[in-house]
């Protein structure tokens, strides 16, 4: 998938959670283990805006939604409306500091609680649920989504990630057994439980910098780097965009190139970058700190991942038809926002000055009604971004609501970097 809302999860890398007092096991098995006495189990998953979106249980629950995410150190409850399903009274609440231009939100802690997802399952899990749900992350995907996981998970089992299938392999360590044909493997070096690649070696402008990057299943973008970490300069042609919403509010910067980036014995070029500014993010980083950025989903989809933490390396073997996928960006110009119990409403939530969208006369607020004759509402958000990423000069007929009036336009779709 080429989206533009690929860049607008990237503050989950960054994310930063008060350290919690463990609480004493009350079940023989600690952290995640797989029933049915299983050594492996495979995992469906949906792919939304370049990011795993896997199933889960808390207790009792309907069936949930939440990102897979290496970037978060704990399960965090996104949606409130999870609340109902939790097992206990919140003990505490903590301050919860991450990117973005605003202050920081308080979130509180529920223990006790069983998660699980597929034959993966813990017990007295400890829970931190947002006191409110400001990252509103259904409405950037276009699909239910009520939480993120990541380390809690990761650190039990070997997990391969097929994007192609859409599905997650997960191994028990003591029954996984590295083959070469998975790939080179390719050091991790996990650090306050978020894995970091050390040699990535980018090249821009004949200048060649090796960087440390996290490795982010929650960013749906392929790279961003903080430019005040590194001494790569920026592209010759970038646009000002908002890369997304962090936990502290929104996240600008810019969006450019990479001419050629290396990880592993793996070259990808023209790779598109997300550039956050300095004001709105690099002030939430610890400066003592040497991680420069992150990659994401936009670059791992390219590959079939296994991902292990037991052993700290990784392995990406090439799916080639995706890895001969130019890196693309949105040619319309907008940002999109999805609402309505089924998350199929679509609205114009942001125009960018001098592009495709402001020349077709489309506003903030116009609800998408038909889109190239083809209702919206039969079309999530996955698909209507990959139809604004097609294609330099195509056209797109669109069909907008505006004030109880209905509104023809074509927009063109125009390359801008």
């Amino acid at each position: 998938m080429r989206m533009k809302i690929k860049i607008l999860l990237a503050f989950t890398a960054f994310l930063v959670v008060s350290p919690l007092i463990s609480e004493a096991q009350k079940n023989d098995i600690f952290g995640f283990h797989l029933i049915q006495k299983r050594r492996s189990a495979r995992i469906p998953f949906e792919l939304h805006a370049n990011l795993i979106i896997v199933p889960a249980v808390i207790n009792n629950s309907d069936t949930l939604h939440f990102i897979l995410d290496t970037g978060v150190s704990n399960t965090i409850v996104t949606d409130t409306a999870v609340a109902k399903y939790l097992n206990s009274e919140f003990v505490r609440t903590i301050r919860l500091d991450g990117v973005g231009s605003d202050s920081t939100l308080e979130a509180e802690v529920s223990i006790g609680n069983t998660l699980r997802v597929g034959y993966a399952r813990i017990n007295d899990h400890n829970l931190i649920v947002l006191k409110k749900d400001v990252l509103k992350l259904s409405e950037l995907v276009g699909t239910p989504i009520h939480g993120l996981i990541g380390y809690d998970l990761f650190e039990r089992f070997v997990i391969t990630v097929d994007f192609q299938r859409r599905q997650l392999l997960v191994q028990l360590p003591g029954y996984f057994k590295y083959r070469r044909n998975y790939g080179a493997k390719i050091p991790l070096e996990i650090i306050n439980k978020k894995p970091y690649i050390n040699d990535i070696s980018i090249s821009e402008l004949d200048e060649k910098q090796v960087v440390k990057l996290l490795l982010d299943t929650g960013a749906g973008h392929a790279v961003m780097l903080n430019t005040y970490a590194t001494q790569i300069p920026l592209p010759d042609t970038t646009i000002d965009v908002q890369l997304g919403m962090g936990l502290s509010g929104k996240i600008s910067g810019k969006l450019g190139r990479l001419d050629k980036l290396r990880i592993g014995n793996h070259n990808l070029s023209q790779v598109v970058t997300s550039f956050p500014d300095s004001a709105s993010f690099g002030g939430k980083i610890d400066p003592t700190f040497d991680r420069q950025g992150n990659i994401g989903g936009e670059l791992l989809r390219r590959f079939r991942v296994t991902i292990n933490y037991p052993e700290k390396y990784m392995t990406m073997k090439p799916v080639k038809r995706a890895l001969k996928e130019p890196f693309e960006h949105d040619m319309s110009g907008m940002d999109l926002r999805a609402k309505g119990g089924d998350y199929r409403e679509y609205y114009v939530d942001r125009v960018m000055d001098d592009s495709p969208a402001s020349r077709a006369g489309l506003l903030e607020g116009d609800r998408l009604m038909f889109i190239n004759n083809a209702a919206s509402k039969t079309l999530n958000m996955t698909e209507i971004y990959k139809l604004l990423q097609r294609k330099e000069g195509r056209s797109i007929n669109l069909i907008v609501s505006r004030k109880g009036s209905l509104i023809f336009t074509t927009l063109v779709l125009k390359r801008v970097i």
